[in-house]
């Protein structure tokens, strides 16, 4: 099964094309440079028609689609998914939401030691991040049990959760270099800031999808984890 995975949680566009049984890749991305817009909007399609060329693929030979449902940025995650939802109710695919925390912590499994843990990092903007994490044992198991349910939280409270759940972790993703002082006090091992592993990748959305059963479209929603940032500074005016 050919399996078209596509991630816009963050400020990158990702789209893959994963053949699940020969384990061929094919990986398209847009990473904006420092300081500039997203343009998911823009690039999403084009990458998905450029990944299907580089497939040669037609609709015809994608059994399911996968898209990250977050957490992530609130306009990312909506285009992300709404177009999903709507490429898999006009094409008659197969759909599946697949946590972009999961997915970033499954690609940095090959870099876990024995015994440690893989701690998934966002930066979530305003002082937080949104984290997870898995056993390395475990990880690659669509349906594995985080021991670290996903969450929003403060840097410093994130290091104190992970430290009293003892172990050794490795965290990987944008918020853990954004913030590696901080969570290296708390003894998480941090991979060099221009590591891959940093990045979220929708080959791993495709590898996971393959473990889960597909979706009615209309259930496949975000997972914002917190409110938009609108409204929360709504709500901090009205406090004032």
């Amino acid at each position: 099964m050919r399996i078209l995975g596509f991630d816009t949680a963050t400020r990158a566009t990702a789209v893959a094309l994963v053949d699940t049984e020969t384990g061929a890749a094919i990986e398209r991305r847009d990473d904006p440079p420092a300081g500039e817009r997203p343009r998911h909007t823009t690039r999403l399609m084009t990458l998905i028609t450029e990944v299907l060329g580089a497939g040669d693929a037609g609709w015809d030979d994608v059994g399911r689609i996968a898209v990250g449902v977050g957490p992530g940025t609130f306009t990312g995650l909506r285009i992300g998914v709404a177009t999903a939802r709507a490429l898999a109710q006009a094409r008659e695919i197969d759909l599946v939401g697949v946590s972009t925390l999961h997915s970033l912590a499954r690609g940095a499994v090959g870099q876990a030691a024995d015994q440690e843990a893989i701690l998934a990092v966002l930066d979530a903007r305003r002082s937080e991040v949104f984290a997870a994490g898995w056993p390395a044992a475990r990880v690659r198991e669509a349906g594995a049990e985080p021991l670290l349910a996903p969450r929003a939280q403060a840097p410093d409270e994130l290091a104190r959760t992970s430290a009293r759940l003892g172990g050794a972790w490795l965290a990987v993703g944008d918020g853990s270099v954004e913030f590696r002082a901080v969570l290296e006090r708390s003894g998480a091992r941090i991979p060099e800031d221009n590591s891959s592993l940093h990045r979220v990748t929708a080959v791993e959305h495709c590898r996971l999808a393959a473990g889960l059963h597909p979706q009615p479209p209309d259930s496949v929603r975000p997972e914002y984890l917190r409110l938009p940032d609108a409204e929360l500074s709504l709500r901090t005016s009205r406090e004032q």
